[in-house]
């Protein structure tokens, strides 16, 4: 049995991995979608379920006016005690010197909640985890962000002591422990106390081609800490032909055999026929995903990555583990015929909630109400799920009867909210409803079809929406039936909706495509949308 990687395919950014028994949990970073933070389980290391999302309520996760790509960064999720541990870390400013966040802990007795309320931590810096020691005691590891322009915003790994009785930090007690190599950039820190010393795992070189993992290591917890010597634990940097890159930002688990995997952030990069594999890398449309490497140990008691620091593909499963598969997590049509979303549904920023939208206000649909653009951070009714293939259709059927041009009710493909296309149903003052394809590019926004918006039939109740994703770019079509299928002759660049193509423009870059429904009414009345159907049909395994 092999895994095959990415084992969490789409956007599943940071991830952060623990065992518990005979069942792996991996909880991986959601920025500005809600809920907040995303757990797989797996019993095999191969085969894996989405199963719970613990940042829920408001009380948990509020992020109205979160920044794009702000939110949740890096959780870290850890067993001791007989309970679930989760460090999150809500970030409110990510652009420019300061670096404003919470960090926050929950615990739960089960990975499906109920989750307590949280215990503000600090604000230190961001990618906080727990360290449980031997003694009892535990230990917030996190990066220091430093604002003044004449140091690093990077500052080190800072160790502080957690008082479980008091459930406070004591600040008295914090100290950096480790300023990470020349490489700069220091974050995603976890500690784990092995063969009698204390390991830090880090990632170094920021989220992108450059990252990369290292590991140091102290006989004293808090250090001092000594580099692994010789090249990095993980990094793709130098191996631009590698099938998985960006590699870095993880955890460690051991399998009940006593065999050692790493959990990692990675990225499928794709090129343009006429573009170079090492310039521009590439776009990584799926986002950051995850991957598993097997780890050995040398004599010396430092870890490698079997098969070479640039990370595998196709990876050997652990020793005696038995193949457990699992049942999809969502119908590959969707009749909204449930009273919740099924998981794989994200909203933006806000909870989907009555003022959102209801699937009971008409059975068998999605009713959304029309909130803010999609250039709103505050609130939008835009109900989306990951893409997690290169190549996929997505299709949804809308009944909406729009009286003024700022009203758009359809199929919507988003990465933030300077990024973005969407087919929808709105009105001109030519044809009344029509059908318009729109595209916000680095927050120019145009209009394809103009003047030429396709008449919707007075007697078309619903009008079908269906995406066509092949890659590296991606069209849409309409229908009035569901069985006569136009082609609108727009071809949109798959490349605007992908990591390294934002990273030119903004600084936060850290979520990958989505694909979903939407209705948007700035007027202000709310007009309802409903929405009958939902489909997402993978084209083929990649």
């Amino acid at each position: 049995m092999q895994i095959e990687n990415p084992v969490l395919k789409g956007f599943n950014a940071d991830p952060s991995i623990v065992r518990v028994g005979d069942t792996y949990y991996i909880a991986n970073s959601t920025f500005e979608w809600f809920p907040g933070v995303q757990i797989h389980e797996s019993k095999d290391l191969v085969n894996w379920r989405l199963i719970a999302h613990p940042l829920s309520t408001t009380t948990l996760l509020d992020m109205k006016g979160n920044k794009d790509s702000g939110g949740i960064w890096a959780p870290d999720l850890s067993y001791a005690d007989g309970k679930f541990w989760l460090v999150y870390t809500d970030v409110k400013v990510t652009e420019g010197a300061f670096k404003d966040m919470t960090n926050y802990l929950t615990t739960a007795e089960s990975i499906e909640g109920p989750w307590s309320d949280p215990i503000k931590l600090n604000g230190v810096g961001f990618d906080a985890s727990l360290f449980h020691d031997d003694d009892g005691k535990k230990y917030l590891v996190q990066m220091e962000w430093d604002h003044r322009e004449y140091h690093h915003p990077f500052n080190g790994i800072k160790l502080t002591e957690y008082s479980v009785e008091e459930q406070r930090m004591l600040p008295e007690t914090g100290r950096i422990i480790y300023k990470g190599t020349d490489v700069k950039l220091v974050e995603g820190p976890h500690i784990y106390k092995l063969f009698g010393q204390y390991y830090l795992f880090c990632a170094e070189g920021g989220t992108v081609y450059s990252h990369q993992e290292v590991v140091a290591r102290s006989k004293e917890l808090f250090g001092p800490y000594e580099t692994q010597p010789g090249e990095a634990f993980l990094t793709a940097f130098d191996s631009p032909d590698n099938y998985l890159q960006k590699n870095g930002h993880g955890a460690l688990v051991e399998t009940p055999e006593g065999e050692w995997y790493f959990a990692h952030l990675t990225g499928r990069p794709w090129h343009r026929e006429n573009e170079s594999i090492r310039d521009p890398r590439g776009w990584c449309t799926l986002g950051r995903e995850t991957a598993i490497q097997k780890v050995e140990w040398d004599e010396d008691k430092w870890p490698h990555i079997v098969g070479g620091k640039q990370g595998r593909r196709f990876v050997e499963a652990p020793k005696g583990a038995v193949e457990t598969k699992y049942e999809p997590t969502y119908p590959e049509q969707d009749h909204f015929d449930s009273d919740k979303l099924n998981i794989n549904f994200n909203t933006l920023r806000v909870p989907f909630d009555p003022s959102i939208g209801s699937l009971t206000e008409k059975p068998g649909h999605l009713r959304l109400y029309g909130k803010g653009s999609l250039t709103n951070e505050h609130e939008q009714a835009l109900v989306a799920r990951r893409w997690q293939s290169f190549y996929f259709d997505a299709q949804t059927s809308v009944a909406y009867s729009p009286y003024t041009f700022q009203q758009m009710a359809g199929l919507v493909n988003y990465y933030n909210t300077g990024h973005w296309s969407m087919i929808h149903v709105t009105w001109n003052e030519i044809n009344g409803r029509v059908i318009e394809i729109t595209q916000n590019d680095r927050g120019v926004l145009t209009s394809f079809l103009k003047e030429k918006a396709i008449k919707v039939p007075d007697e078309a109740t619903y009008v079908h929406f269906k995406v066509k994703v092949r890659k590296e770019t991606y069209t849409y079509a309409y229908s009035f039936d569901n069985e006569h299928w136009t082609d609108i002759e727009v071809t949109l660049d798959a490349a605007i909706l992908s990591d390294d193509y934002v990273v030119q423009s903004y600084g936060g870059f850290f979520t990958g495509a989505f694909v979903g429904m939407a209705n948007v009414d700035y007027s202000g009345y709310e007009l309802p949308a409903d929405f009958d159907y939902f489909i997402y049909k993978e084209l083929e395994k990649n």
